[in-house]
């Protein structure tokens, strides 16, 4: 039999297979929950996944200029943005979709505790700046029997380059003319009214601070942050409070007519249990990647996220993906080179 030594020689001979590092950046809206995946899959994958949450407007820069292994944001990139980039690298960037959220309207309204209903035109006035104070008819008029004050709206918002603002402005475009011609959707818009605070965190810090105040953040934030959120008339008429049953509703509206590049708006979707605020969050990966060690970290941890990684999204109350888009999104896995 050998010795405890000569076993212990023979260990120490054996070559370490190196941790591989990865890093990444971009949207706020999943870092909660990426953090959790990135420590949970670092002894499965042996891989080291650093993150830096700087908004999907940093995301977007950072994957672009090749300063990080990928990006995440909560809006697709645009085609201006994939086609410059194509034509820089002589190869594009592929977006993959790895759970699902809600951007609320939360507020700050002492003395009203319950769950305010907003409809979209009243949220459009809300941010255009022609609705002014809570008491306006347009609130008022789907709230009955709420004693709402005489007291000015402080409008709260982004003011770094985010996904939850996509999600927010594509959906106020969508119902506003208004909103739609005058400002429009993006990660950074021109915002007619209101205050800016940087990341979900620091939205979800002033309202707390200001009495009057109304906001957006994702849905996670309001939870964790102990905020008051309303709910949203959707297409149907409904008035629909963010949660995982709403959100997947609103997916489902998609799940079957996913496009190839899964760049897609579930926003203002139809069906009557359907949240109209919901969106898919992305993770941004080249297509080639020169170091293997990294692709093949990528590639396993993107698998895994897909997969074994939906199990615990709900704890974190994001919903799962559609199975539909997880087997298409398994088969886009290998345009990864």
């Amino acid at each position: 039999m050998a010795s405890a030594a000569a076993i212990f020689v023979a260990a120490a001979a054996l070559p370490l297979v190196a941790q591989t590092s990865l890093t990444g950046a971009g949207a706020t809206f999943p870092a909660p929950l990426y953090q959790k995946w990135f420590n949970d899959y670092q002894s499965i994958g042996n891989a080291q996944i650093n993150y830096q949450p700087n908004g999907s407007g940093g995301g977007i820069k950072a994957v672009t200029e090749g300063t990080v292994d990928f990006g995440a944001s909560d809006g697709p990139m645009t085609a201006e943005q994939i086609k410059a980039y194509r034509d820089a690298h002589g190869f594009g960037i592929l977006h993959f979709p790895t759970v699902l959220g809600a951007a609320v309207p939360t507020y700050n309204l002492p003395g009203v505790n319950r769950e305010l209903n907003f409809t979209p035109e009243a949220l459009a006035g809300i941010f255009l700046g022609r609705i002014k104070n809570w008491n306006d008819p347009a609130i008022a008029k789907v709230n009955p029997g709420v004693n709402l004050p005489d007291e000015k709206i402080i409008v709260v918002h982004r003011s770094d380059g985010s996904g939850t603002t996509y999600c927010w402005t594509d959906y106020l475009s969508k119902v506003s003319p208004e909103w739609k011609s005058k400002v429009g959707r993006n990660t950074s818009v021109d915002w007619p009214v209101g205050l800016g605070a940087q990341k979900n965190d620091g939205v979800a810090g002033m309202i707390k601070q200001q009495k009057g105040a109304l906001g957006y953040v994702e849905l996670i934030y309001a939870i964790t942050n102990h905020l008051t959120y309303g709910k949203v008339r959707n297409k149907t008429g409904q008035f629909v409070k963010a949660d995982l049953r709403s959100v997947t509703a609103a997916a489902d509206s998609v799940a079957n007519s996913m496009p190839a590049d899964f760049r897609v708006s579930i926003t203002d979707p139809p069906g009557a249990a359907a949240y109209p605020i919901s969106t898919f969050t992305w993770l941004l990966i080249p297509e080639k990647i020169s170091d293997s060690a990294k692709e093949r970290a990528l590639v396993g941890f993107l698998k895994w996220a897909i997969t074994t990684g939906q199990n615990s999204v709900e704890s974190l109350d994001y919903a799962r993906l559609p199975q539909q888009v997880v087997a298409k999104e398994e088969k886009a896995i290998a345009l990864i080179e």
